[in-house]
């Protein structure tokens, strides 16, 4: 066990700021009612993510449990539409995925509805414990196989590449260095390093070039995992599926890893999505996944997601310690 840093200053688990199911209009509610065939008769609002469309898990007067989601047209439309790719994509998901799957769609004057199976669990805490990270560590291993050569329904959907991300979001140090973004306060500590920094970064779009037809879930954080009541990881939210790389996942999953004191580097070098991955893969990937998060964490305060600016300073500061870890920086 390495030296645990700081906690982030909330609880994964309770960082969403959503409406209630008796918040929603009754129009809406009779709509889901009548696709679900009874009455809801109790509600487990979603804690966990980053915006504020209704998420809630349901039951119904027949005994029935669902997932629902759902966001109004009017001033959600980017929810909306991730909501409606996030059917598309994981409808056609390979049966190794454990992911929840849609069970229907339900689209009004004013709301998108997403219906989904039911995963009963909870997000896991942190520091992980060594049994929650290892389940969710084996469920990516066996996703990242599956989408290492997926079917053709997937690669229908002419989904985005991370390394054209990379090259045209991930570039915070390099602003920084060319005073295109002021230094943000998190940063300062490392304003020595920045020209480094930038180095590192810029090496990242051709590393993560996809190779063949592999595809990555993009966006694998701890609070996109379930842990169920049999102890297993379900991986959620698949609306940002691209062609690149397994193992920038992997990095991104274990900066909350190395937060909590584990060895993050045998952590990384013991999974089967590093064992392709370029030299300089992960140094790499932690420089711009620093400098996105720090850039991004000091951006004005979201209202509908009243964390995510701590969420992404805490994240970014993680990055650069672990980074910092492995170049032997002081």
């Amino acid at each position: 066990m390495l030296a645990m840093l700081a906690p982030p200053p909330f609880a994964y688990d309770e960082t969403a700021r959503r409406p209630s199911w008796a918040a929603l209009s009754a129009d809406l509610r009779a709509a889901i009612e009548g696709r679900l065939g009874a009455p809801v008769v109790a509600d487990w609002p979603a804690g966990a993510g980053f915006t504020s469309g209704f998420a809630a898990l349901l039951e119904t007067a027949a005994g029935d449990r669902v997932f629902v989601k759902a966001a109004r047209s009017a001033d959600q439309r980017h929810l909306c539409d991730w909501y409606a790719h996030e059917v598309l994509v994981s409808a056609v998901l390979p049966a190794a995925v454990r992911a929840p799957r849609p069970l229907w769609t339900l689209a009004t004057s004013d709301f998108f509805v997403l219906c989904a199976e039911a995963v009963p669990g909870h997000t896991p805490a942190l520091p992980w414990s060594p049994a929650e990270l290892t389940a969710t560590l084996d469920t990516w291993a066996e996703a990242a196989a599956a989408l290492a050569d997926p079917p053709q329904a997937l690669l229908d959907l002419r989904l985005p590449a991370l390394a054209t991300m990379l090259a045209d979001e991930f570039g915070g140090w390099r602003w920084m260095v060319e005073g295109r973004v002021p230094l943000p306060p998190s940063a300062e500590p490392a304003r020595d390093r920045m020209p480094a920094l930038a180095a590192l970064e810029a090496e990242a779009p051709a590393l993560a070039a996809p190779v063949g037809r592999e595809l990555m879930h993009c966006d694998l954080r701890l609070d996109n995992v379930i842990i169920d009541g049999a102890g297993r990881a379900w991986l959620c939210d698949w609306n940002w599926l691209c062609h690149g790389p397994a193992w920038f996942d992997t990095a991104v999953l274990l900066i909350t890893a190395h937060a909590g004191g584990l060895d993050a580097d045998k952590l990384w070098s013991d999974h089967p999505t590093s064992a392709d991955a370029p030299e300089g893969a992960l140094d790499a990937a932690l420089a711009a996944l620093s400098g996105y998060f720090l850039t991004r964490g000091a951006a004005p305060p979201n209202d509908a997601a009243p964390t995510v600016r701590a969420h992404q300073t805490w994240h970014g500061e993680v990055a650069l310690d672990w980074l910092y870890a492995r170049q032997g920086w002081t």
